[in-house]
């Protein structure tokens, strides 16, 4: 019997791994690639777990969970700098450390849960800003070709909480992620009104970094969208639907029922998937299923309870988004990651340009400035 997921994930849903192995030491991996290469798949890999749903039965193969600490800082000049972090940094201890450092262009992902080689695969955002607007560039292990290889941007084919890391699982484990920060006492643009008001700032104005930083977490805070430690809510993925993609005449029926809409950066426009399930007649605290309930501030989120499982959780997604298929004819897509045994690469499937590399960026030659340091930061 393997060591459990759910002790893993933050629905605490999950059981046993076949084999669970955690990289905390940068330059042993290739040392852990060989190991868990022995089941001819590429593994699971678990980050903090916040956006995780293991299954009931467990995995049957080898997860790695991603647990490598720190960030080094290389001024660039003209007040740029390059940031390399450790995929096992928490993304909200990265975001701290560079609004401490007065570095500008993360400051508005502070409150995200997860680890920040997460990040690059949900291309994670949050008030108009999303981590590959300042990446640069991904080390990681190519579980296809063998070897570690560095991504850039034009590689990993961003888009909208999308990237060819999301849609190629299995592929490639990210190592570290290196972001291109700008030394500043201000914040970028502010580009939601609702934020813009909370610090009494017009729409595009940059307030002072870590003003912005704090208003992001006070903000989260109040709407739900941060991880608390304890509750009836400390048991959950987040949000579980992305804001679908609506056709012209479904941008009309959502704007003329009220409900709002907005244009995402590949200029598609998108519906509030919490606004579909609140027409649906979900509301915060809503039982869904066994074990399963809206979180107590928003129905996009679902936090489970004494007595779910992830069979439960799993049919309560289908639920919902089975009820806004019928009232709207619009699909929802979940979030939460399934854990599934991946293979080779098909016949045909493209494969992004890549660079040799002969150790993962950690041990390159040039000495950090400044680090995070080996702050024990436990993965949310």
């Amino acid at each position: 019997m393997g060591e459990l997921l759910a002790d893993h994930t933050t629905l605490r849903l999950g059981g046993p791994a076949h084999r669970l192995l955690t990289h905390t030491d940068p330059t042993a991996w290739p040392d852990l690639a060989r190991a868990a290469a022995v089941d001819g798949t590429a593994p699971f890999v678990l980050g903090g777990g916040s956006n995780t749903l293991a299954d009931d039965a467990g995995y049957p193969g080898t997860v790695i969970r991603m647990a490598t600490r720190g960030a080094a800082v290389r001024p660039l000049g003209d007040d740029l700098v390059e940031v390399v972090a450790q995929a096992g940094e928490p993304l909200s201890a990265l975001v701290a450390f560079a609004v401490d450092q007065r570095l500008s262009g993360i400051e508005y992902l502070g409150g995200i849960p997860g680890t920040t080689g997460a990040a690059p695969v949900q291309n994670t955002g949050a008030y108009g800003q999303q981590i590959s607007d300042t990446l640069t560039r991904v080390t990681a292990f190519d579980w296809h070709l063998d070897r570690v290889v560095e991504l850039r941007p034009t590689d990993c084919g961003f888009g909208y909480r999308a990237s060819a890391l999301k849609s190629q699982p299995g592929r490639w484990t990210i190592l570290d992620v290196t972001l291109r920060l700008t030394r500043s006492a201000s914040a970028a643009p502010v580009a939601y009104r609702h934020l813009a008001d909370a610090m009494a700032v017009p729409l595009g104005g940059r307030p002072p970094l870590a003003e912005a930083a704090q208003a992001v977490i006070a903000d989260r805070e109040q709407r739900g969208l941060t991880l608390p430690n304890s509750g009836p809510d400390a048991r959950q993925a987040g949000s579980v639907f992305l804001n679908p993609v609506i056709t012209p005449a479904q941008e009309a029926a959502v704007r003329h029922a009220g409900g709002p809409v907005h244009g995402d950066q590949s200029g598609s426009q998108r519906a509030s998937a919490g606004w579909l399930l609140e027409q649906c007649g979900y509301r915060p605290g809503s039982r869904i299923g066994p074990g399963v309930y809206c979180s107590t501030t928003r129905s996009l989120t679902l936090s489970t309870r004494e007595g779910a499982t992830a069979t439960a959780f799993t049919s309560a997604l289908r639920q919902l988004a089975a009820d806004v298929f019928e009232a709207y004819g619009i699909r929802l897509h979940p979030e939460p990651a399934r854990p599934g045994l991946t293979t080779g690469s098909s016949d045909g499937q493209a494969r992004p340009p890549h660079r040799n590399v002969a150790e993962p960026s950690s041990t390159r030659s040039y000495a950090p400035v400044l680090t995070i340091g080996d702050r024990h930061h436990q993965p949310r």
